[in-house]
């Protein structure tokens, strides 16, 4: 119900932040303030929820949330924005893709306050089943396009342990060629939950 004495300009951004067919939310050190009905029901919250709650619970494991931390921020430091694709966790723990894009309000201390948009890439991009955080992050840039080399570097891995990593997922999901597996992860054929 619209506030009367909003003005016209606030009704009209409160409209788009609400009705916006994309989640929103703005966080505080990675804390949410404040996110839209899209957001809470992509990970099946009511929006008063998520008020006040860290962001940490939304990824699949601690160390996929501290590693994205530690991707992003200088990333944000340097270009005032950080954006990729990568899985997510529902509130019924179930696990889904997602393409995020946040902007930081101090380029210096990025994360004291950001907006942040999510959207719910599952209907195009399954995730395989039975995945470990660690090969969950080396799927994630795989399908970014990534060498072997550049995920050893963004995962302070040896370029071997990134291809033993690899192998696995290939063997997990039942693909012969690197092409194929990415395709896999991608949303194509094979196994997937």
């Amino acid at each position: 119900m619209p506030d009367p004495s909003e003005s016209p300009a606030a009704e009209a951004l409160r409209l788009a932040f609400d009705l916006a067919p994309v989640g929103m939310c703005v966080t505080e050190e990675r804390t949410i303030v404040l996110c839209n009905p899209a957001f809470a029901q992509m990970f099946g919250y009511a929006p008063q929820e998520l008020a006040g709650q860290p962001l940490a619970p939304l990824y699949p494991s601690e160390k996929e949330y501290v590693h994205i931390g530690r991707l992003g921020l200088p990333v944000m430091q340097d270009q005032g924005t950080y954006g990729d694709e990568r899985i997510m966790k529902r509130r019924d723990g179930s696990l889904f893709w997602c393409h995020v894009v946040g902007r930081a309000l101090d380029r210096v201390r990025p994360f004291s306050r950001a907006v942040w948009m999510f959207e719910d890439i599952s209907p195009r991009r399954r995730v395989a089943g039975g995945l470990t955080a660690r090969e969950r992050e080396v799927a994630r840039h795989l399908v970014a396009g990534c060498t072997s080399k550049q995920i050893a570097r963004h995962l302070e891995l040896s370029p071997r342990t990134v291809e033993t990593h690899r192998a696995r997922l290939m063997k997990k999901l039942g693909a012969a060629t690197h092409g194929e597996l990415v395709a896999r992860l991608v949303g194509g054929a094979g196994p997937a939950t």
